[in-house]
Parts: structure tokens; sequence; C-alpha cells
């Protein structure tokens, strides 16, 4: 990678002695399209296999020196249910490269990395591909319960009365399919409803989530025309067109966005179509190195990938507020402040979750009561923030996001000559036990050294 241009003075150094440098060597995506367009008539590996394929031309690293593949979906084609290793098989990686897949809802892919970054600290590995994978295009839809019983009996009954008597039982009612959800199975609230209810609790308006969303969008477009966006890799679809672009970047205006009805609490509510992430087709793919074997293959690293924590929150009050209460925690441990941080790229799953995050973050009340903190954790510049869009209008395939967020991130501190970035993520899924009580959202945080400035 290219010197940034515009250079910063050199903070302290994250270096752990004794404790290996690990880095990230090169980030790639698919196009981010919105469901049901170009994408539809593929399957999940099939994404994953484009974007394992684009690391490998981008990086020309050999197949057989990759010591193992880690990705994370969360919506799973049953047909491959380890999509991992389907789609590295498709991608032409040798046989004898292991490869699993994991899953932790919006931050599967953070998981995924994660899981690498611990795969090479415990020196099992020196290359690892992470990476994402989600198509909401065509999600399994499945029989009701009452008449997936009844198949599976007519399969095990030996004689032909036997079938006709459970043919005989099925009614209407057991015809009616089950269709997913995004929905909390612990509270069977979705997940809009919950940013809708956090909005309100922390005095989120509706105008301040649209100029959000309009941001966001705005920041997007600016970032493709002047083709920042260079994880972005070109995917020729089967029997369509070459696709090089996102398509769900639509800058939009105040007055166009205020005409759209509440999309979950109706008629009062204030999150809307026009300040929510849309369901997405997409997939990505990052390489994590040691630094060592990183430059002894020739290889100039984009980051090094230094710490990251996992917590977790009452799923139903406190949902969406990850980013909150991890922040302080992982700059502890890295022994940072806010103030050192030079790019922040956050999860836009909602503008009202941005929205009500950021007030969180800047209250004393809220840290002292729930955080059981002394003073406020402080928000982000704005001016350091989400500079080239986010998930409201770059799209957001619930598995690789956060590979998006990671190589967004490096691009940025090049870009930008700064030395740390800090990525959050909000997510439903993992539990975690904690004096009893049972506990939903893992935001994930990594902090970021730009590779460019300098030996630690």
């Amino acid at each position: 990678c290219a010197a940034p241009s515009l250079q910063t003075k050199s903070k302290k150094t994250l270096s752990r002695p004794g404790v290996k440098n690990i880095v990230l060597v090169e980030g790639v995506r698919t196009p981010f399209l919105m469901s049901g367009t170009t994408y539809t008539d593929l399957m999940p590996h099939d994404l994953a296999r484009a974007a394992l394929q684009g690391l490998l031309n981008r990086t020309g690293i050999p197949k057989d020196a990759v010591d193992y593949i880690v990705y994370g979906t969360v919506i799973q084609e049953v047909k491959t249910s380890n999509v991992a290793r389907e789609a590295a098989l498709g991608a032409g990686f040798s046989d004898k490269v292991p490869a699993h897949t994991v899953t932790m809802a919006c931050i599967s892919s953070n998981q995924a990395m994660t899981t690498a970054v611990g795969l090479i600290a415990a020196g099992q590995c020196d290359t690892v591909v992470a990476g994402g994978v989600e198509f909401m295009s065509d999600v399994p839809i499945r029989h009701s319960r009452k008449m997936r019983k009844t198949m599976l009996s007519l399969n095990k009954a030996k004689t032909l009365g036997q079938k006709l008597s459970l043919i005989g039982g099925i009614r209407m009612a057991h015809l009616s399919p089950e269709l997913p959800a995004v929905a909390e199975f612990s509270t069977a609230e979705t997940m809009g409803h919950s940013a809708d209810r956090l909005a309100a609790a922390f005095g989120v308006s509706r105008v301040e989530q649209d100029e959000f969303a309009l941001r966001s969008h705005t920041f997007a477009k600016k970032a493709q025309d002047a083709g920042l966006l260079q994880d972005v890799i070109s995917f020729k679809v089967p029997g369509r067109d070459i696709v090089s672009k996102d398509n769900g970047i639509r800058p939009s205006s105040m007055e166009q966005m205020a005409k759209l009805k509440p999309a979950f609490i109706k008629p009062h509510g204030t999150v809307t179509a026009a300040n929510s992430s849309f369901l997405t087709d997409g997939a990505s793919a990052v390489l994590i190195m040691s630094e060592e074997k990183a430059l002894a293959m020739g290889y100039k690293p984009k980051a090094y990938l230094r710490d990251f924590v996992y917590v977790s929150q009452d799923p139903k009050d406190q949902l969406l507020l990850g980013p909150t209460y991890a922040t302080p925690k992982v700059l502890e441990r890295a022994g940072l402040s806010l103030s050192d941080i030079d790019v922040f790229e956050f999860h836009e799953a909602f503008a009202g979750q941005i929205m009500a995050n950021l007030k969180a973050m800047d209250s004393d009340w809220f840290t002292q009561t729930y955080m059981g903190r002394k003073s406020k954790v402080g928000t982000p510049p704005m001016e350091k923030f989400n500079l080239w869009g986010g998930s409201l209008s770059l799209g957001h395939p619930f598995g690789a996001t956060g590979c998006r967020l990671v190589t967004t991130v490096a691009h940025r501190l090049q870009k930008e000559g700064g030395q740390y970035g800090l990525v959050a993520a909000c997510a439903a899924g993992g539990q975690v036990k904690n004096i009893d009580t049972l506990m939903k959202e893992d935001p994930k945080l990594f902090v970021y050294k730009n590779k460019d400035l300098g030996p630690l």
C-alpha cells in the first residue's frame, strides 16, 4: 500500500512484548445488492466463492499457502450448511485446507475474523482467510411444525393404511408456511420494533434519523463516485451482466423521506424504510496473516489488528446499545482514549440505533446508572465517523458486513493519514450468561494501527 497522502504524527505503540503482530493484508467484497435484484438466481456459496476468488486475484497468494478458512453467515442455506467449505472448494482452494462456518447474527464475519486472529495468535496458523456471506433473495421457508411431523411420519410409514391415515389428518392450517423473521427468539420482538423503542427512549426524533440516513447515502455516493470503495470487486453473474458497484446507494431529500410511513410501530413510530438498512445480498473476504509471514511473502499489510472485545446486554431494552458498552472497554484494553482514534466505523442497522448510541455515549446519567462508570464515554467526532457511507446506504448482508467495516477502516486510515481506527457493530444472537442473566447482544470492536506510519 502506498503511504498516505496526509501524514500524522505517530502516537504511542500498541505492540506487546512476546505477542505476535497480526495484520490485515487485503480485503474485498462483491457489490452489495438489494435482495431480489441481480443475484436473485444464485446461491450463497456462489457469492462467497466470488469473494474468495476476488481475494485470490487481488493478492496473488498461492491457494495452498492458506492454512484455514472461516466464514460467517446468519440465515443458512440447508444444502450448504458449511458454506465456508463449499465456497472454498468452488474457488479452487486445496481440499486439504480446513474450513468452517460461524454464526453470530450481524457480527458473524467479525467472529470469523477474531477466530482467524485467535488461530494465528495461538500459533496454529500463519495465514487465514476470513469472510462472510448473506443471501436474502432466497431464504429457507419451512412447513408448519404439524406438517413437518406428518411428513416425517409418512416417511416412516410402512403400510398403505398408515400412509392414508396420516394424509387424511392433514388440515388447511398445516399448509401455512413459517417465514423467517429478523426477530429475537427470547422476546419475539423484531429488531425494527426494538430500534423504534430505543429511539423513543433516547428522544431521537424522526428528523434526526432521516438526516443521518441522508448523510449516509450522500457520503456513500461521493465515495463511490470518487473510487474510494476499493474493496468492491467486479462479478460476472451467470446469465446476467457484470456487476461492479453497490445498487442501494440512493441519495434522496428530507422532503421525500418525510413522506414515508412508520415501518414497525404504527402510526406514531419514527423508524421507516428510508432510515433503516435494507435486505441485502453480498459476500466479503479478508486475508489475515502474522506480520512475519506476510513480510516473508512480500506483502505490505494494510493494518495491524490490535484488540477486540465482545459484550452483551439485555435483549429487550438494550438490544442495540452494545457499542456504548464496548467502546470504553476496548479503549481501556488498548490503553487509548477516544481522542486517539482517527477513524470510526459503526455498523448502521438503523439511523435511530446510531443516534441512540451517540446520545448514550454522551450521557453522564446513562453511564453512571447503567454502566457503573464515573463519567460518560464521549461521542466520536462526526468528522471522523462513517465518512464513506455505511450499512444504511451501502447495504447490510448480515454475515458479510463485518469485513466491510474492517477493510474500510484500513483504507480510510491510509487515505486520511490516520493511525488508529475503531469498529463497532451491534447484533442479536450470541448468548452470554452472566450472574444467571441471559444476554444476547454481541458488539465487537477492533482497534487498528495504520501499517504505513512506521514500525511499532
